[in-house]
């Protein structure tokens, strides 16, 4: 299991408009807490950008497909609706594959985001009976195993932030990754 955490220390913007939930430092300490719960579990799982640094998007793909077509990566992010410089008004978690999304990449989103409704999160989604994104996101497009990006909530509206920064926000970001994950690797080992 691969492990991307967004954005680098040094990406322009990517935080609240209050400077509180910086993407580069919270999804990072998303992503320690799922790689921990996922080891936890005897899941084989690591960070692709070890760092604080942003590496390259090529970088990380190169290092994705290093692995093989057996691997399975999830990157993690924030969204936004603005610039940063002021609160908006859109909020809600969702999940995305790229275009050229494989079946067990699909499958990966709709285990993560069912996870998040079961949790009563607000998931955000294209139409009620689809319930990931499709976008022309890189790491997903380039990458040739499973592979989804996952936006928590938006770091521009003052309620997700306060949710995001609170225990029970990371613990509930931590579980929808931790619960969809596994719930996938058990439904792939039952349809081999």
């Amino acid at each position: 299991m691969l492990i991307d955490n967004g954005h680098g220390k040094e990406t322009p913007g990517k935080c609240s408009p209050d400077g509180r939930l910086k993407e580069y430092a919270y999804t990072r300490e998303i992503a320690d807490r799922l790689v921990t719960g996922l080891q936890n579990e005897g899941i084989d799982a690591m960070r692709i950008v070890p760092g604080e640094n942003d590496v390259a998007l090529f970088e990380r793909v190169r290092r994705v497909n290093a692995i093989g077509k057996d691997a399975i990566l999830v990157s993690i992010h924030c969204n936004a609706m603005g610039s940063g410089a002021e609160w908006m008004s859109a909020s809600g978690w969702s999940v995305f594959v790229g275009v050229n999304a494989s079946m067990n990449s699909k499958r990966l989103a709709r285990q993560l985001a069912q996870v998040a409704l079961n949790r009563k999160v607000k998931v955000r989604r294209p139409s009620p009976q689809k319930l990931y994104w499709t976008a022309n996101f890189y790491i997903c497009q380039k990458t040739n195993c499973p592979a989804v990006l996952v936006e928590n909530f938006f770091q521009d509206n003052k309620e997700d932030v306060e949710f995001l920064l609170s225990e029970e926000g990371k613990q509930c970001v931590t579980n929808i990754l931790l619960e969809g994950i596994t719930n996938y690797l058990k439904e792939y080992q039952r349809n081999m």
